[in-house]
């Protein structure tokens, strides 16, 4: 059911809701991306304001999620702009992760894969015809969340 029948049937999620799993997957997503970091040894001061190198950018995507889990807390629930903010905290962990796996190889390998996949389903549940209120692109994404915490772990790039 998309968020559009989940309206009209009466069974969509308030607001409030959707922002405690919006938020909560926006987390998820900037802990892995700042763990990743640490473990890569990328400081908050190699952030770019225009990147130069992969280091540079994710170390501002990293800078950049942070700034938007701020406003996210402090800002009325808007599902849209929620999923914006996951999504956004999902890219900067695939950053995050493609240089760490460019730096430990191909045993890296599954834990870049989830990252992307967990980014890619993030921006899905933010677009669409329903951006940030299609359950069934917010479960994907929320799957493909836990999948990349885990992966992230295997990889040894999170405690």
């Amino acid at each position: 059911m998309s968020g559009r029948e989940e309206s009209r049937a009466g069974t969509a999620p308030s607001a409030a809701e959707l922002r405690r799993a919006h938020a909560g997957r926006a987390l998820s997503a900037y802990d892995r991306a700042a763990a990743t970091c640490r473990h890569c040894g990328i400081a908050r001061e190699a952030a770019q304001l225009v990147p130069t190198s992969p280091v540079g950018r994710a170390a501002g995507a990293v800078r950049l999620a942070s700034r938007s889990l701020e406003t996210l807390a402090g800002s009325a629930p808007d599902p849209a702009a929620d999923a914006r903010c996951a999504r956004n905290a999902a890219a900067a962990a695939a950053l995050a992760a493609q240089v760490a796996a460019a730096r430990e190889g191909t045993g890296a390998s599954p834990a870049l894969r989830a990252a992307l996949t967990a980014s890619k389903a993030a921006a899905a549940a933010a677009g669409g015809t329903a951006p940030g209120r299609d359950a069934v692109l917010n479960t994907a994404a929320d799957e493909a969340e836990r999948s990349a915490v885990a992966a992230a772990r295997a990889a040894g790039w999170m405690d």
